[in-house]
């Protein structure tokens, strides 16, 4: 009976709107899904993609059963040494230092990490704060060993993409000049973890609401965001941009202005459960705008020349996501980690792979570019398509021009864990 519930409930979500397209790196085929799908412990139950900056091809075809190799917890990583890392000696390691103690706020409750985190803090105390680049290095050498990620193929490279925290106008008020509202996570969502019934499962999820004693999929983007809306009364700010309120969506936090001049932190809270599909690599696939031009600020553009093809646009990534306030005076929106994540020390990683929380090594180029970045940054976030022991999302800060750079973001990298010299890897 509980595998016939599980099967039930991912076909909801799977098929919850047929004639929606998914991101691709390729054109998909018109159906997105073709049902009932059977159940497999590789079979991935959507969630957002809320970290990556659309208009970027998708390195993931939701709608498609992916069978992968059953590969335990961090089963990709491969042991490694100090000096394989390319381009440790050339990064300001001090740097990465104020990020890794937001890490340690966490992980100092972990047993395997407790060492590391202690002799961390106290080199903190030691130095107020301020540790050199040098006593940083010995830090990490001391108490860490080295892991490169690798993907099921046993390639070491893979796609670095970027995101930023967008600033936002907006109010508490609606008006005609603040019109279009931010939800706060409804109060008939039903969220439905897997792996309480099956561990195999763990990361896997779906979501819906009851009718009668029916799990049925939860509102689409078209039926939420109507006059009538569902959503009623669970309005939590005013936007006075529609485009800027869709791509908070897909950033997942952001930061709005409000018209009484005091700033809010939001944050990404939950979402509907239904496909992200990418409406930049649908305005390609429409011949609307050219692969090359469908970054954020591309779409943005063609979005203010083409407000009557606007909602029909919008509507068809049926995906939602709902948002909390944050508390204030946080240096940074808040990361899977549930620690305030800091510009450009910061990336999103796929958490079956490379433990939360951990000091990766990055080794790719500035966005557009041939430039390196080889940066010591903190693994201290997740996204729906940060998928794989090789993906990063590089966490670029707040603002225009932290935004410019993320939506131009998708460079070819590699990078390196570093882990406690007692963490076990299970085989």
């Amino acid at each position: 009976m509980a595998l016939l519930l599980v099967t039930v409930l991912l076909n909801l979500a799977a098929c919850a709107k047929k004639n929606v397209k998914p991101a691709s790196v390729n054109p998909a085929p018109s159906a997105a899904c073709a049902c009932p799908t059977p159940l497999s412990s590789s079979l991935p139950v959507q969630i957002p993609d809320i970290k990556s900056v659309d208009g970027k091809p998708s390195d993931s075809k939701p709608s498609e059963v992916k069978v992968e190799p059953k590969v335990a917890d961090y089963g990709l990583l491969k042991a490694a040494k100090w000096e394989d890392i390319d381009g440790y000696n050339q990064d300001d390691l001090s740097a990465a230092w104020p990020a890794w103690m937001q890490s340690c706020s966490t992980l100092n409750n972990k047993p395997v990490w407790q060492k590391a985190c202690t002799a961390a803090m106290q080199l903190n105390s030691q130095t107020a704060g301020k540790p050199s680049g040098d006593m940083v290095s010995a830090y990490f050498k001391q108490y860490f060993s080295v892991y490169k990620t690798t993907n099921f193929d046993g390639s070491d490279t893979g796609t670095i993409t970027g995101y930023y925290e967008p600033l936002l106008n907006g109010s508490r008020t609606k008006s005609s000049r603040y019109p279009y509202p931010l939800y706060a996570t409804p109060n008939d969502l039903i969220t439905v973890e897997l792996d309480s019934i099956y561990p195999e499962l763990r990361y896997k999820r779906v979501r819906g609401r009851l009718v009668g004693n029916k799990l049925v999929p939860y509102y689409n983007r078209a039926e939420i965001e109507t006059e009538a809306s569902p959503l009623k009364g669970r309005e939590l700010l005013y936007i006075d941009d529609v485009i800027d309120a869709f791509f908070l969506q897909i950033q997942g936090s952001g930061l709005v202005q409000l018209d009484d001049g005091n700033q809010v932190h939001v944050g990404y809270a939950d979402q509907n459960g239904h496909t992200y599909s990418s409406i930049g690599r649908l305005l390609v696939e429409r011949g609307e705008l050219t692969l090359d031009k469908a970054s954020m600020q591309g779409i943005k553009n063609w979005a203010r020349n083409n407000l009557d093809k606007l909602r029909e646009l919008l509507n068809s990534n049926p995906s939602y996501v709902f948002f909390r306030e944050l508390p204030t005076g946080l240096p940074g929106p808040l990361g899977a980690l549930g620690v305030p994540i800091l510009g450009e020390r910061v990336v999103a990683i796929d958490p079956k792979f490379v433990p939360l929380g951990a000091p990766v090594f990055l080794s790719t180029t500035e966005p557009n570019s041939t430039k390196p970045l080889k940066r010591l940054m903190m693994a201290q976030d997740t996204g729906g398509a940060i998928k794989g022991g090789v993906r990063a999302d590089f966490f670029w800060g707040a603002g225009n021009e932290a935004g410019a750079k993320a939506g131009a973001m998708k460079q070819l990298g590699k990078i390196w864990v570093l882990l406690p010299k007692d963490f076990v890897i299970k085989p």
